[in-house]
């Protein structure tokens, strides 16, 4: 039956009926809680007692502390409330389930108790401080012109030869008439009103809305050191982030984890990507975080987990990040890869190209191979089964300038093809103008190929059984592979600055990509070209 259960014993509360209509009854279902164990001794402890006293709650012998379905729920029927409470409030009734449990086990927790606990504790934090009393302050004004000498508040015994009768009671309290204040003497000139003291000398009492009492000092000293501590552990927090902070001034740093020599090339290609980088569900991950992530899977060749736990996010956001981001510097790192104009060529040819065949040399070609996982299929075993590796390979054609920029890359062909196959099927000789000098190695058989083209190319002869070759013979090929051996250079320089061409390739990078003629791998290989020609050149 679809939806979700309640897993108490007796208890029947469903989410849909049998029919999968989902049932209007606002009864709602909660997960089981979890014992966190990475946010403190105090918060662990109280989440496995929590976790604890719930499953002794439900009483379900298929239930364990450390083996609970993903599945099972508890309704809101068993709260008071409705809904389970915080968890740091482990004094509330609906800390765990209480309700209709179908035992006796647990007892039915008191709301009133509680409420009158939080009455009880609300009224201790409002009550407000006994008012202070000044011992020095003066008494007020009318004090002063009704009070009588010094002499008067002594009690002196009556004159024997006068016996005065004593006033009754009654004219005690008989307040004296307007007349009678008329009557009374006045009093010394001592004892009449002051003045009122100079502004200098009058220090009047602090009222007592400012004083604070031993309570609230302390309080806000608790209050300062959690602030303080706080603030300390965000910067600590901070250290170990992942942010802009980790390479900001530090080229050493980006050069490690990136491959680029500097951290403001870094911030270039992070300008230029940004407003393609859409987060959609990968809110946890900056523009930032993306660009570095794909960059350091392709540098050091970290694993999708290794990668999870560095940014604090799942192996999922790990690898879709990756794959979105890798698509989105294909896109815009593809042109920097790109055959130059015959004027851009010329114009910064290096001087031993020219010494040795003149302005003519356009090209040199080479093939580096990928290793991948045994394919599961017997065809693209047999298709990707090198003989000079003797293992499973992708291989892909890289064509240098003389100046050492990477102008032409293929996607990716089974290890055993040839080189042949390659460069004639790859679209090569087209960017070849007449009178184009083309450099390779022996097993490139492509004579024919780019004559066709109008071109030459240029490859080490063999003594084919010589004795001695004449001068010619010897001067060129020595030539030829002094300056052939740049595009193996920079071969060896591409897979040692990304070490994820290093590695075994999983299959499914090898699986082209939703509505495009590209692989994962290929997109990679054209990326991490791209980036090489941001660098500063082998040549």
């Amino acid at each position: 039956m679809p939806g979700s259960h309640c897993c108490v014993n007796n208890c029947s509360s469903t989410s849909h009926d049998r029919y999968g209509k989902h049932r209007n009854n606002g009864i709602q279902f909660f997960r089981l809680p979890k014992w966190t164990q990475h946010q403190g001794k105090q918060v662990s402890d109280l989440t496995r007692r929590r976790r604890i006293a719930w499953l002794a709650a439900i009483r379900r012998k298929d239930f364990t502390f450390d083996f609970t379905p993903q599945s099972m729920r508890v309704c809101s029927l068993h709260f008071h409330s409705g809904k389970p409470s915080y968890q740091m409030l482990e004094n509330h009734p609906d800390w765990t389930p209480s309700l209709r449990l179908g035992h006796n086990d647990v007892k039915e927790t008191d709301v009133a108790r509680y409420q009158r606990q939080v009455k009880r504790r609300t009224q201790h934090l409002e009550r407000p401080p006994p008012p202070a009393q000044d011992q020095q302050s003066p008494p007020p004004a009318h004090y002063h012109q009704q009070s009588l000498p010094p002499a008067h508040y002594q009690r002196s015994p009556p004159p024997a030869q006068d016996h005065q009768q004593l006033p009754s009671p009654a004219q005690y309290q008989r307040s004296p008439s307007p007349a009678q204040y008329q009557q009374q003497p006045p009093l010394p000139a001592q004892y009449q009103q002051q003045p009122p003291l100079p502004a200098q000398d009058q220090q009047p009492p602090p009222p007592a809305r400012d004083m604070e009492c031993g309570l609230c000092i302390c309080r806000r000293d608790v209050i300062n050191n959690l602030l303080e501590e706080n603030r300390a552990l965000k910067q600590e927090l901070d250290e170990y982030r992942i942010n802009e902070n980790l390479l900001s001034g530090n080229d050493n740093t980006v050069k490690y984890y990136t491959g680029l020599p500097n951290f403001a090339l870094f911030q270039t290609l992070l300008l230029n990507l940004t407003p393609y980088l859409s987060q959609g569900g990968m809110k946890a991950l900056s523009p930032f975080q993306l660009v570095l992530l794909t960059l350091m899977r392709l540098r050091l060749d970290l694993p999708i987990q290794h990668l999870s736990y560095l940014f604090r996010v799942h192996k999922t956001t790990v690898a879709d990040a990756f794959h979105h981001t890798l698509g989105v510097m294909y896109a815009q790192l593809c042109p920097l890869v790109h055959w130059p104009s015959r004027e851009c060529l010329l114009t910064s040819m290096p001087h031993q190209f020219v010494e040795s065949f003149g302005k003519n040399v356009a090209a040199i070609v080479d093939c580096f191979e990928v290793f991948i996982e045994k394919p599961s299929n017997v065809l693209a075993r047999a298709q990707t089964f090198s003989q000079h590796k003797q293992a499973y390979t992708m291989k892909y054609l890289i064509v240098i300038m003389p100046q050492g920029v990477i102008s032409f890359i293929t996607k990716g062909w089974g290890g055993r093809t040839s080189d042949k196959h390659i460069t004639e099927q790859s679209g090569f000789l087209n960017k070849l103008l007449p009178g184009d000098i083309v450099l390779a190695n022996r097993g490139f058989n492509i004579r024919e190929s780019v004559g066709m083209m109008c071109a030459e190319v240029k490859i080490p002869t063999v003594s084919n059984g010589h004795a001695e070759l004449e001068v010619k013979d010897v001067e060129e090929p020595r030539a030829i592979a002094h300056l052939r051996i740049h595009v193996e250079r920079v071969i060896a320089v591409v897979h040692n600055k990304f070490k994820f061409l290093h590695s075994t390739v999983p299959v499914h990078m090898l699986v082209k990509c939703e509505g495009e003629n590209l692989t994962s791998l290929d997109k990679i290989v054209t990326v991490c070209c791209a980036l090489m020609n941001m660098c500063k050149s082998v040549v």
